[in-house]
């Protein structure tokens, strides 16, 4: 059935972008690299086919939570309501319960580290309304940023047909984030945070496994398969990478790896890297609001 969706998804995806309207994918391996500080290309495949985001979405949900908390809209221990729907939003989520508030900062850590769904349903709510306005929203940033594939119908990356991207517009999406929030880009280099009395770990492995990565995201659905955006420094070399459609967590994440060594010094070269302890929600406020 699975399989079905696809070659149906795949039939109509030139046609959906001719009508403008609503576009569709198909899980399909892709990968990009880009040189963060030059933007020169180094390696490029399927980079601009269609896939779906997933929890890649929330790197544009944040984006904007970002921009609000700079220009006012948002402040980082402001209080929202968790709505019936944010909170019907699983696996992942901070799981309060709805009629209850999180703080904007504990919905942006809960993306950043857990990548929960309903941290980022309460900030497309408070920001427009409606989840459905939100995706308008995120979809005219993508295309104010140069996104010019992406479309997004909601805040969280749960499937959606018509919520497509490019490996190529992650990492768009990547080097904005970091070139517009350079302070705030920081808080993704956190891998656990303390949720009320509770530490939480995220569940990025290249992370773990590879030193000189920061961040950013990754995600994962049935329909996308195992995603990646990820930031990493060694030297005076900084790389945005992107790695869609893997068939597994391990796979993707040994992919990602092996661009990251092909394109980056190796650990005893790099000497001249100071290592950086990431940021605290907390310390980025004295900079946002």
């Amino acid at each position: 059935m699975q399989s079905l969706i696809r070659m149906v998804a795949s039939a109509a995806v030139s046609v959906s972008l001719l009508l403008g309207s609503a576009s569709f994918a198909a899980a399909g391996q892709a990968h990009f690299v880009v040189n963060a500080d030059t933007g020169s290309i180094l390696e490029a495949d399927n980079a601009d086919e269609l896939n779906f985001p997933a929890s890649l979405t929330k790197m544009m949900t944040i984006y904007l939570a970002f921009e609000a908390l700079r220009n006012g809209t948002l402040q980082w221990d402001q209080k929202l309501t968790v709505s019936e729907r944010a909170n019907s939003l699983e696996p992942f989520k901070l799981a309060v319960g709805a009629g209850r508030q999180i703080t904007v900062r504990e919905a942006v850590m809960g993306m950043v580290v857990l990548s929960a769904n309903d941290a980022a349903v309460v900030i497309g709510e408070q920001l427009a309304g409606t989840e459905a306005a939100f995706g308008q929203m995120m979809t005219s940033k993508a295309r104010t940023l140069g996104m010019t594939s992406t479309v997004f119908k909601n805040a969280n990356g749960l499937p959606d047909p018509a919520q497509v991207t490019t490996a190529r517009d992650m990492a768009t999406l990547g080097l904005a984030l970091m070139r517009d929030f350079p302070q705030e880009f920081q808080l993704f280099a956190n891998k656990t945070i303390e949720f009320r009395g509770m530490k939480l770990r995220g569940h990025n492995g290249v992370m773990k496994r590879y030193e000189g990565v920061d961040g950013i995201k990754t995600g994962y659905t049935d329909a996308s398969g195992y995603n990646l955006v990820t930031s990493a420094k060694r030297g005076d070399t900084r790389l945005v990478a992107v790695v869609m459609g893997g068939k597994t967590a391990q796979s993707r994440d040994d992919d990602m790896i092996a661009l990251l060594d092909k394109f980056l010094p190796p650990k005893e070269d790099a000497s001249a890297a100071s290592v950086t302890e990431p940021v605290t929600a907390t310390t980025a406020t004295t900079t946002t609001n």
